[in-house]
């Protein structure tokens, strides 16, 4: 009898810290719209400041989404070792629903693991670097490879050496008109 109060306070703190924990079905916030106080992770620069496509990450151990001015700043983040590993979301513009390139739409998101990217194009970034402009439809993306060079891959299939590595920035840029 002396043992059932321990088994009955053991069996309570399981359930408690259970209950502390996220639920792993639970389904990923979803996509936050950037705002004028919107700052780049990695630069500390106002989103707002920088032209074509963003990038959210969610984390689990963050209330807001970290943005980056960039896209290939949003992948890089997933690679690198140094970084959260507890993303719950990653959401990055889709440039086949945006109609303005500079500054995409409210609403023109797209999980970055179903998207079509366009790498190694002549189109720069936000921060003027080599940019992965993110498509939900496949077709649009092949669209904008015809008309901007690169080639069509998916998430996993971006080279890290092209979100990671040095930036050449003696190539021009090249803006993209709608």
């Amino acid at each position: 009898m002396r043992s059932l109060p321990i088994v009955l306070a053991v069996l309570l703190g399981v359930v408690m810290l259970g209950g502390c924990t996220k639920d792993a079905s639970a389904p990923p916030p979803p996509p936050a719209e950037v705002n004028d106080q919107a700052t780049g992770h990695y630069c500390g620069m106002l989103l707002v400041e920088h032209d074509g496509p963003k990038g959210q990450i969610h984390l689990a151990s963050r209330s807001e989404p970290l943005w980056f001015s960039s896209v290939r700043d949003a992948i890089a983040f997933t690679r690198l070792p140094e970084e959260p590993r507890d993303i719950a979301a990653i959401y990055v513009n889709d440039m086949a629903r945006a109609a303005n390139w500079e500054q995409p739409e409210a609403g023109a998101w797209v999980d970055a693991r179903e998207a079509w990217f366009v790498i190694e194009s002549e189109v720069r970034g936000g921060m003027g670097a080599p940019e992965a402009v993110p498509f939900s439809e496949e077709r649009v993306a092949e669209t904008f490879r015809e008309e901007h060079g690169g080639r069509v891959v998916r998430f996993g299939d971006i080279p890290d050496g092209y979100v990671i590595g040095p930036v050449d920035s003696s190539a021009e840029a090249s803006h993209v008109s709608h």
